[in-house]
């Protein structure tokens, strides 16, 4: 693998086991701050979204699943059929060096692999084992399988998106899973950082569940302390008005007008009535958001979006457009960003995928991010690697 051994996570060696994209997204979290990622595959079709499509692009030795590409970058692949000796040898090698091991698989699978928490305990104490499921390891309904529209559903996420009640709609990425890498990323590293003062390793645990229920926020605590149930109500924020989604002249915009002093700028810019009844403060503006709503889109009728949106800024409303995919990666601030990363693909060249969302800095303001990074693997591109640094490692050992 040529990349430089740079970031936080420089000398850290992750075995990847995950598929799909939960704990996958998690490895990739840690192999762009710099950790050593092995993504450990089945030797017939490998991980599961390289068969995901379309999109596929072709290139001379097949396609490639563009589904893949997003969530695979900075690893390793090796070939491993675990249901061998062979291979389950190999994968006790690889366990015994490494720093962390994550797995999605359904709860008890690894364990009938020969690889429950114990087993794993004794191979490497220091070990920091994450582990993915879709509903949580235990109670009532542990074993269901995880999939992240099914989780959406189930954790109440669809029940809040959509134009209204009876318009449930799931989120535009798989947000189950996204957020419960992120959230098995960071319990990673709080187990690494534990590591260093005990000397010991940890399990790690999320799930699908976990992760969206975490994330529901104020609509949790309106039914857990308000005793009120929410529900979906399209592009306006429940709590705060106005903020939201705004029709004009030829599109729309967005605006946050999220504080007094910012309701009394936005309404002298468009000619409302400030000292309204009905809008003298936002629980009452939110009481009466359908007039309010009618109100501020018959003022912004006169306006075309572009126009509109650097009068909002003259008056120093928050607001903003919005942009199709296509318009994001062209975006310069984006790109200023390092949210749209190019990497050389062994056979499809140079390719750009979505960057790493962290930059670093020391305080005198020198970045130090990582900027070396590789394409996602071939499968089993890096097999005769892997293989030989185990050989030599066991070489040095012996």
């Amino acid at each position: 693998m040529s990349r430089a051994a740079e970031g936080p996570l420089a000398g850290i060696l992750v075995v990847d086991l995950s598929r799909a994209l939960a704990g996958p997204h998690a490895g990739m979290m840690l192999g762009d701050l710099g950790a050593r990622v092995i993504k450990v595959e089945r030797p017939d079709g490998g991980d599961d979204t390289r068969g995901w499509g379309p999109p596929f692009i072709d290139a001379a030795e097949g396609r490639e699943s563009t589904y893949f590409l997003s969530c695979n970058r900075n690893k390793e692949s090796l070939r491993l059929d675990l249901k061998t000796d062979e291979g389950r040898s190999t994968l006790r090698e690889l366990v015994g060096r490494a720093d962390v091991l994550v797995e999605n698989f359904r709860p008890g699978t690894l364990d009938r692999l020969g690889f429950d928490p114990e087993a794993l305990e004794a191979l490497n104490p220091r070990l920091v084992v994450l582990s993915i499921s879709g509903f949580g390891h235990d109670g009532p309904e542990g074993q269901r399988a995880g999939y992240d529209q099914i989780a959406q559903g189930e954790a109440g996420l669809m029940s809040l998106t959509g134009s209204g009640p009876d318009d449930p709609q799931r989120v535009g990425v798989p947000i189950g899973d996204l957020l419960a890498g992120i959230h098995g990323a960071y319990g990673v590293l709080a187990a690494l950082f534990e590591r260093e003062r005990t000397g010991r390793g940890s399990v790690v645990r999320t799930s699908l569940l976990a992760s969206i229920v975490s994330v529901l926020a104020f609509q949790g605590t309106r039914w857990t302390v308000g005793g009120e149930v929410p529900a979906a109500q399209g592009n306006h924020h429940p709590s705060i008005a106005p903020y939201g989604l705004f029709r004009c002249r030829g599109g729309a915009v967005q605006i946050a007008v999220g504080s007094e002093g910012l309701w009394a700028r936005f309404a002298h810019a468009f000619g409302l009535d400030v000292d309204d009844p009905h809008w003298c403060d936002n629980a009452s503006r939110v009481a009466h958001r359908p007039e309010l709503t009618t109100a501020i889109e018959a003022a912004f009728s006169a306006w075309e979006p572009e126009a509109l949106l650097e009068r909002l800024a003259a008056a120093g409303i928050p607001a903003g457009r919005v942009r199709t995919v296509d318009e994001v990666f062209d975006w310069e601030q984006t790109r200023s960003q390092g949210l749209a990363l190019g990497l050389d693909h062994p056979t499809l060249g140079r390719i750009e995928v979505p960057g790493p969302p962290l930059r670093f800095f020391r305080p005198d303001g020198t970045e130090t991010t990582p900027r070396a990074h590789v394409a996602p693997p071939r499968l089993g591109e890096h097999d005769p690697d892997v293989l030989a640094w185990l050989g030599a490692v066991e070489a040095v050992a012996r």
